[in-house]
């Protein structure tokens, strides 16, 4: 032991007086062999586990990748139970090496935890989105934190196209007059609208954003998108789509916001008060990207007011959303548990996605480079 100590240290020292080494080092440790113990947090499926062989994204299926991992030695435990000092995973935070989470049912990894997890070397999100986790401690920590790129972009932009047209179909209270044995044509139609002609800007026009932009074109919308970067020209043209630089300027033209941004530093609460007063009134806003990217109580103030006409969405803050969330209680909404990027077609991209990282990390292989979210202690750009 005292050798090993002695190594370790040497390490340590010559990597800290070498900078320009120190990342080989941190990569070679990362990738060093043995078992290694590794905690899978998702939501638990209970009855419905058993529905279908490919419901693998729930404690129970596990990601499909117990018997592989179990069969060359690692330890791999999963669990529902993230919150709080006595909670499961709190258990093994001081001994795991990965830690896997999925944003459908995060596991908040906070500066804290990290402080705690001596051995942790990788955090992984089985889906797209880490904003779950402290991502400057886990660079600072010279953690490696990934996520399976592309893995759910067009499960949630098929989910986003749905949710345009049911607000602006006005179709939940329809639905809810069908189930309930009522007949009041009136109260649905005074409200319900064409999606043709109408104004749809995203706030972000990335993957999910873009495809949403692609599978708007046949309706005939006028379609906006304000982003950091211009899209490519080609792009932009077969889209239809014309660029924002200005957020503000963007909004009052639009009859239908979508929220298509990561959630960051900068756009944590980027839709306050003043932001969603400068809206058109009557607008209607989508948003699958991330609850706290909205102030939660002005939003439901606007919705309330009328100024947003109707809001869906299915991401909240925090997640699971508690029962006294006012999204919940207010008028005009088309809310959701988070489930847009959780299909069974998305589930099984990602837990193929989340299988071929550990494989390489168990080899000591480089991830596909746009999977990184943050390496050798610089976070991803959308991250910035």
């Amino acid at each position: 032991m005292a050798m090993k100590r002695a190594a370790t240290s040497a390490i340590k020292s010559f990597a800290s007086s070498r900078n320009s080494l120190s990342s080989t080092f941190t990569r070679d440790l990362h990738a060093s062999p043995g078992s290694k113990k590794i905690v899978g947090v998702f939501y638990k499926a209970n009855e419905y586990a058993s529905l279908n062989p490919n419901f693998v994204g729930c404690v129970e299926g596990a990601l499909g990748i117990r018997e592989w991992l179990e069969s060359q030695g690692h330890q791999y435990i999963v669990t529902d139970d993230k919150e709080g000092p006595d909670c499961e995973l709190e258990k093994h935070i001081p001994d795991l090496h990965v830690l896997i989470s999925t944003p459908f049912h995060p596991a908040y990894v906070t500066a804290e935890r990290i402080k705690k997890a001596k051995n942790l070397q990788l955090l992984l999100t089985a889906g797209i989105g880490s904003d779950h986790i402290d991502l400057n401690a886990a660079a600072a920590a010279g953690l490696t934190v990934a996520e399976v790129t592309g893995s759910n972009v067009v499960s949630v932009a098929e989910d986003e196209l749905m949710r345009i047209l049911i607000l602006v179909r006005n179709f939940l209270p329809g639905y809810h007059q069908a189930s309930s044995g009522d007949w009041n044509v009136a109260a649905i139609a005074h409200r319900a609208y064409d999606l043709e002609g109408k104004t749809i800007g995203t706030v972000g026009a990335g993957r999910i954003g873009r495809l949403l932009l692609q599978r708007l074109k046949p309706f005939n919308c006028n379609l906006l998108y304000h982003d950091r970067v211009k899209m490519d020209p080609e792009l932009e043209k077969q889209t239809g789509a014309k660029f924002e630089e200005d957020l503000d300027a963007m909004l009052p033209k639009c009859d239908i916001v979508v929220i298509n941004t990561p959630l960051t530093d900068k756009t944590r609460g980027l839709f306050d008060k003043e932001r969603i007063a400068k809206c058109k009134k009557g607008v209607l806003i989508v948003n699958n990207a991330r609850g706290a990217i909205m102030d939660a109580q002005a939003v439901a103030d606007a919705c309330s007011s009328g100024h947003i006409a109707g809001y869906g969405g299915d991401v909240w803050y925090p997640q699971p959303a508690p029962k006294d969330h006012p999204w919940r209680y207010m008028p005009n909404q088309a809310m959701t548990p988070h489930i847009s990027g959780t299909t069974i077609d998305a589930q099984l991209r990602y837990a193929a996605g989340v299988k071929d990282m550990l494989d390489r990390y168990f080899k000591g292989e480089e991830f596909p480079p746009q999977h990184y979210i943050v390496k050798e202690g610089k976070l991803a750009s959308q991250y910035q």
